[in-house]
């Protein structure tokens, strides 16, 4: 496993859209992306912030089901 960068709240939505991901609303300084799967829907919020501690990006990671050399460096 290679070491995760420093990412932005919008380069996470990005990289999420990628893998059919779309932004459902917005409240305050977090995004909601949904991806509609045959068994359900996947439900992701989103940070809007400058940068984006480990350990929040980890859980998005997991929730998202998105593989995570996709936010390695």
């Amino acid at each position: 496993m290679g070491k995760l960068r420093v990412l932005s709240g919008n380069e996470v939505c990005s990289i999420l859209a990628r893998y059919g991901f779309i932004e459902v609303r917005q409240r305050g300084s977090h995004i909601v992306m949904q991806k509609k799967l045959p068994r359900g829907t996947i439900t992701v919020p989103v940070p809007n912030h400058e940068t984006i501690r480990i350990g929040t990006l980890q859980s998005i990671i997991r929730q998202s089901g998105v593989p995570r050399t996709e936010f390695e460096s």
